[in-house]
C-alpha cells in the first residue's frame, strides 16, 4: 500500500477502522437531509399558490396551514437527520484524528534515530498534530456536506424543469459558469500550491520553535527579529505566497461571486419580459416566485461547493503528510541474540549518503577499532565525522560496505542487544523536565540510589548536587534550577557511566563546557572510558593527544591516521589542524592576559 495509490477518503477509511460505518451512514443521513431540505420551499410556494388563488379572501385557503405545518415538519426533520449525520460524523473524526496520531507516533519511536537530524521537532509536531486537526474538521464537518453538494444539485435539477424550463435555465447556467470560475481557483498549478502552502507553514513552525529557542541569546546580545535569519525568512516567505495566492485568485473569485448571484440578478427582468408573452399570466407569476425561493438555496449550494473543493486539498495534502511519516522506511530489524565475541568495531568499506542528497557523507572508508582502544575522529566541520559514529549504532544504515561489533554485522544484531553494548554521550544534551535521579537512571531504570549516586560521583557532579535544593532529588526545569551546558554533559555523563555499555561513543562531549566543566569533564571520562572501546569526536585536539590512534577526515574520507606525536611529525593535514589549534590557544590566553592587565589598572 502507498500513499500515491490509495484516495483520500480510502487512507481516511483505513484510519477510521470499524468507525467507518459511521462515515457512511453520516453521507446516507446528510443527503437525506439536503433532500428534505428542499421539500420545506416547495411546501412554502403550495402555500403562497393558495393564498394567490383565493385573493382577496383568505380564509379560502384551506389548505394554507397543512402546508405550513408540512415545511415545518420537514425542516425539522431536515436538521435532525444533519445533526445526527454530524454526530456521526464527529465520532469518526475523532476516531480518525486518534489513530493517525497514534500510528504516526508509533512509527516514529521505531524509526532510526538519525530520521531525526533531518526533521525537526517542530516539523514533526506541525505534521502529526496540526494535520490530523485538518483532517478531523474536513470528516466532521466537509465530508457529511459533500453528500449533500452531491445530492442537492441532482434534486435542484429535477425541480428546475418542473415548472418553467426556460426559468430553470436562467437559474441553472449562472451556477454552471461558476463552477469554471471555480475549477481555475482550485485546479491546476493552485492545485499544487497547497503543497508549498503547507511546507510554507512547516518552515515558519520549525523556525518559530527554534527562534523560541534562542530568545536568550537574543535578548543578551539586545538583537531584533531580524538577527534571527531563518525565522524572519519563513515568515516572509509565508508572506509572500499568502499575498501571491491571494491575488491570483482575486478574478476567478469575483467571476464566481457574481455568477453565483447571477440568478438573482437575472430572474425578475428575465420573468418580467417572458410574462408579457405568457398565456397564463397568474401561472406564470406563481412560476416565478418558486424560482425566486430556490435561487438562495443554489447560492448556498454553490458556497458549499467551493468550501467542500478546498477542504478537500487541503485534507488530502494533509493526510499525504502524516502518511509520509507512517511510510518512512524503518530500518531492517536485526535477529541476533547473546554476547559478541568482543566489542571491537571494523569499519569495511563503507560508503554513506543522506536521503535526497547525491554526493556521500562518507565515502570508503575502512578502519578498525580494537576492543579496548580509543580511537578519535578529527577534522573540519562537514567531513563525516558525526556521520560515521552514527552508523555504528545505526541512527542510519550503511549505503555500501558494514560496520561490524566482534565480526557481526550491526545490521544483524537485535537492536536491544546493540544499544545495551553501546552509551552515548552527545555534544547537545537532552535533559528531561524531571529529577537529577530521574535523569541519570534513564540510562538504567532498574539502578537503585546508591548506583545512581555513586556514577553522579565518577562524573564529577558533586559539587552539582550539592548547590541544589533537594540534591539528586531537583527536578530540572522547575522552581528555576537550570544547569549549565558543562553541568549538563557532567550529568550525561553520569548517565554513561551508570549504564556501563563496553563500547562508548563521545561525539564533542565538551563543546560546550568551560574551562572549570572541561577539566571536570576529562576527569569523569578516566572513569567512563577504562577498559572500553572508545570511538570519540572532538576539535579540541588537546582533549585526545593521548588516545590509541587519531583519524584524520576530510571530505567523507580518512586522509590520515596514527598517533598524535606520529601525526605531528608527518607534517601533514592534522600537523597544521594542530598548530591552528597551539595559535588559537595562545591568542585566547594572550587575550586573556591582556584584558586582565587592563583591569587591573
Amino acid at each position: 500500500m502507498t500513499a500515491q495509490k490509495n484516495p483520500l477518503v480510502a487512507r481516511l477509511f483505513e484510519f477510521a477502522g470499524s468507525y467507518r460505518i459511521l462515515l457512511i451512514l453520516s453521507w446516507i443521513l446528510s443527503g437525506l437531509s439536503s433532500v428534505l431540505s428542499i421539500v420545506p420551499f416547495i411546501c412554502i410556494w403550495f402555500v403562497i399558490r393558495d393564498l394567490l388563488r383565493v385573493l382577496p379572501d383568505f380564509s379560502q385557503a384551506g389548505q394554507t396551514a397543512a402546508f405550513g405545518w408540512l415545511a415545518v415538519g420537514f425542516a425539522i426533520a431536515s436538521i435532525a437527520l444533519y445533526f445526527a449525520a454530524l454526530l456521526c460524523s464527529h465520532l469518526a473524526a475523532f476516531r480518525v484524528e486518534k489513530n493517525m496520531r497514534k500510528e504516526a507516533m508509533h512509527k516514529i519511536v521505531n524509526l532510526p534515530l538519525g530520521y531525526f537530524n533531518t526533521n525537526t521537532s517542530g516539523k514533526l509536531r506541525k505534521i502529526i498534530d496540526d494535520n490530523a486537526g485538518l483532517t478531523h474538521a474536513f470528516l466532521a464537518h466537509q465530508l457529511p456536506d459533500m453528500s449533500g453538494a452531491i445530492v442537492m444539485p441532482v434534486a435542484i435539477l429535477a425541480v428546475f424543469f418542473m415548472f418553467d424550463w426556460r426559468l430553470g435555465l436562467v437559474c441553472l447556467l449562472p451556477p454552471l459558469l461558476s463552477l469554471f470560475f471555480l475549477k481555475s481557483m482550485m485546479g491546476g498549478t493552485r492545485a499544487d500550491r497547497m503543497n508549498h502552502y503547507l511546507n510554507a507553514l512547516e518552515e515558519m513552525n520549525t523556525a518559530a520553535v527554534e527562534y523560541v529557542r534562542g530568545i536568550p541569546v537574543v535578548k543578551v546580545f539586545q538583537q531584533t527579529v531580524y538577527s534571527f535569519k531563518s525565522f524572519h525568512k519563513s515568515i516572509f516567505k509565508y508572506w509572500q505566497f499568502a499575498s501571491d495566492f491571494a491575488l491570483s485568485c482575486r478574478i476567478p473569485f469575483v467571476g464566481f461571486i457574481v455568477t453565483i448571484n447571477l440568478p438573482a440578478l437575472l430572474l425578475i427582468p428575465i420573468g418580467i419580459l417572458f410574462s408579457l408573452t405568457a398565456a397564463d399570466y397568474q401561472g406564470f407569476l406563481l412560476d416565478l416566485i418558486f424560482y425566486m425561493l430556490f435561487v438562495p438555496l443554489c447560492i448556498s449550494m454553490m458556497s458549499k461547493i467551493m468550501r467542500m473543493g478546498e477542504s478537500i486539498m487541503v485534507a488530502q495534502e494533509a493526510v499525504s503528510r502524516v502518511y509520509e511519516i507512517i511510510q518512512a522506511k524503518t530500518l531492517a530489524a536485526g535477529s541476533l541474540k547473546g554476547s559478541m565475541k568482543d566489542t571491537g568495531i571494523c569499519f569495511e568499506n563503507v560508503t554513506f549518503t543522506y536521503p535526497g542528497n547525491l554526493q556521500p557523507a562518507v565515502d570508503q572508508v575502512s578502519f578498525t577499532v580494537p576492543q579496548g582502544k580509543t580511537y578519535a575522529l578529527v577534522g573540519a566541520s562537514g567531513g563525516g565525522k558525526t556521520t560515521l559514529a552514527s552508523l555504528v549504532p545505526r541512527f542510519w544504515d550503511v549505503t555500501e560496505g558494514s560496520v561490524s561489533i566482534g565480526g557481526i554485522d550491526v545490521r544483524e544484531i537485535q537492536e536491544k542487544d546493540l544499544m545495551q553494548k553501546i552509551a552515548f554521550v552527545f555534544q547537545n544534551t537532552k535533559l528531561f523536565k524531571a529529577s537529577l535521579l530521574s535523569n541519570i537512571c534513564a540510562a538504567k531504570p532498574e539502578a537503585s540510589r546508591g548506583e545512581a549516586l555513586a556514577a553522579a560521583h565518577l562524573a564529577q557532579c558533586d559539587d552539582i548536587l550539592a548547590k541544589m535544593p533537594q540534591g539528586i532529588d531537583t527536578v530540572v526545569g522547575t522552581g528555576g534550577v537550570y544547569l549549565s551546558g558543562g553541568e549538563q554533559q557532567r550529568i550525561a555523563l553520569a548517565r554513561a557511566i551508570l549504564k556501563d555499555a563496553p563500547i562508548i561513543i563521545l561525539d564533542e562531549a565538551t563543546a560546550f563546557a568551560d574551562p572549570e566543566n572541561e577539566y571536570q569533564i576529562q576527569k569523569a571520562f578516566e572513569h567512563l572510558t577504562a577498559g572500553k572501546t572508545v570511538l570519540m569526536i572532538a576539535h579540541r585536539l588537546s582533549s585526545i593527544t593521548n588516545v590509541d590512534c587519531i583519524l584524520v577526515m576530510q571530505q567523507g574520507q580518512i586522509v590520515e591516521q596514527g598517533s598524535h606525536k606520529h601525526l605531528v611529525k608527518q607534517q601533514g593535514v592534522y600537523a597544521s589542524m594542530w598548530q591552528e589549534y597551539q595559535t588559537s590557544v595562545s591568542w585566547k590566553v594572550g587575550k586573556a592576559a591582556g584584558h586582565a592587565h587592563i583591569i587591573a589598572k
